[in-house]
Order: C-alpha cells, then sequence, then structure tokens
C-alpha cells in the first residue's frame, strides 16, 4: 500500500475510511477481512495514560491495515481490568459483556459480507477474547486472535528489546516504546527512573496488581525508545502475513 493509501486508512485511532474505500479494498481478496483492536482504559503507572492498551491494540491495527487489504475498524477501548480496579481511573466490564460485544461484531460483519475477523488484543487481562475466537471457528467462522505470544516474542527480538516477556508485564519497555514512536504526545516524564520487576506472579487473579507493585509499573519502561517502537509494529506487520494467508484461503478453516 501507498504511503497515500496507508494515511488514509485512519487518523489518531479512528478510521478515516469512506464506504467506498471499504468496498475498494476488499475487491482484490477472496475473503474479506476486518482488523477490530481491542484494549482496555486502566492504570499504567503514572507516565502512561489509561488508554495505552487501546493506543498499542490501535498501532498495531493500523499497521497492519497499511500493508493488508483489511478493514480496519475502531477500538472496543474497555476490557477486563479488574486487576488494576485499586488504581483511580481505571474502568472494566465484564468478561461476559466484552465476548459479546465483539461476537456481535462479528454477526454485523458478516452480515454486510466480511468473511473473517481478526481481533487485535492490546490487554493480557483479556482472556475471554481467546474463548470468543475459538467459539467462532467452532461454528465455522474465520476468527483468529492477534498477535500470540510468539508474534510478540519474534518482534521483541527483532526490536531488540531486552527485557523478556514475562517480566516486561505492565507499563514496561514494549508498551512505552510503542508508544514513544506512535503517540509520543502521551508519553509523560518519569518512565526513565520507574522500573520496577516482579517476576513471580502466580496470585495475580486472586490479589491483583496491588500486591505485586505500588507504581503499577512491572517492566523497565528506562530501556523503551520510539525506535524499537518503530521495529515492534513493522516485525508484527510481518508476522501477520500467515494470518492473513489462512484467512482468505477457501478451505474454510479458521
Amino acid at each position: 500500500m501507498s504511503g497515500s493509501d496507508a494515511r488514509a486508512v485512519a487518523h489518531g485511532v479512528m478510521p478515516a475510511d469512506t464506504t467506498e474505500d471499504v468496498r475498494r479494498r476488499g475487491a482484490g481478496v477472496s475473503a474479506r477481512v476486518a482488523v477490530l483492536p481491542v484494549g482496555s482504559f486502566e492504570q499504567h503507572g503514572p507516565f502512561l495514560p489509561l488508554a495505552t492498551d487501546t493506543l498499542v491494540a490501535c498501532a498495531v491495527a493500523r499497521e497492519i491495515a497499511a500493508a493488508y487489504p483489511v478493514q480496519l475498524l475502531p477500538p472496543v477501548t474497555f476490557g477486563c481490568s479488574h486487576e488494576h480496579a485499586d488504581w483511580p481511573g481505571t474502568v472494566s466490564i465484564s468478561s461476559v459483556t466484552l465476548h459479546a460485544v465483539v461476537r456481535d461484531i462479528a454477526e454485523s460483519l458478516r452480515r454486510s459480507g466480511v468473511e473473517a475477523l481478526v481481533v487485535v488484543n492490546g490487554h493480557g487481562g483479556n482472556y475471554v477474547l481467546g474463548n470468543v475466537v475459538q467459539e467462532a471457528s467452532a461454528r465455522g467462522e474465520k476468527a483468529a486472535l492477534f498477535p500470540a505470544a510468539e508474534d510478540w516474542e519474534a518482534a521483541r527480538e527483532r526490536a531488540g528489546v531486552l527485557t523478556s516477556l514475562l517480566t516486561d508485564m505492565h507499563a514496561g519497555e514494549i508498551e512505552t516504546s510503542i508508544l514513544l514512536h506512535a503517540h509520543p504526545e502521551f508519553v509523560r516524564p518519569g518512565y526513565e527512573s520507574a522500573d520496577f520487576t516482579a517476576d513471580d506472579r502466580r496470585h495475580l487473579l486472586t490479589v491483583g496488581m496491588s500486591a505485586y507493585t505500588e507504581s503499577g509499573v512491572i517492566g523497565r519502561p528506562s530501556l523503551g525508545s520510539a525506535e524499537k517502537g518503530k521495529e515492534l509494529l513493522a516485525a508484527l506487520a510481518e508476522s501477520f502475513a500467515p494470518y492473513f494467508a489462512l484467512l482468505t484461503s477457501g478451505d474454510g478453516e479458521g
């Protein structure tokens, strides 16, 4: 896709397509694919915004839409962030609600001729999204959840991110890098000295994040950079290729 086409895909976090843009982009593929960013609205320490996970999901989705003929959707901005409830500003919805919203979106898309839905998840706590895709596939619908842990690991290695995925849990090197590249205006001072690690988090779902961190940070944001963020997104766009091939194949698998 040319630079001008890529810029037309989205303005900020919102798609800028007209209905004719969507029609044209889907004309050359055997199966139309939509990409839905799903994030959260939760604390990310004192230096990243509450909307960080949504912004990350949108950045990944925009990168995909700039490289593949897909329909970019606006984000679902609330997710399952109950483990962050001890911090002001955090807002959660239930897993049942998130499941229903994504399933309703998929059904609506199918009525307009979009055969496949890719859910781009920006928040690790949205566990239910795996069930949404699993159940859709069992019904014979085409669906995918992206990125997988393997995609993040490949992107981490390519971008030179030093922190492991285990350690880089929240508001760390990866998220800080992506926002420094995609939305530097939202990154406040303080990430340079906010590193905090807690690799053993086996009781997280029982006791919440506040049992493991006072600041809300678990990771090494001081290692973040815009250059790493750019490489992370480029690597994820490349990793999406087999997903797109699978979803647009004619074998009926999803």
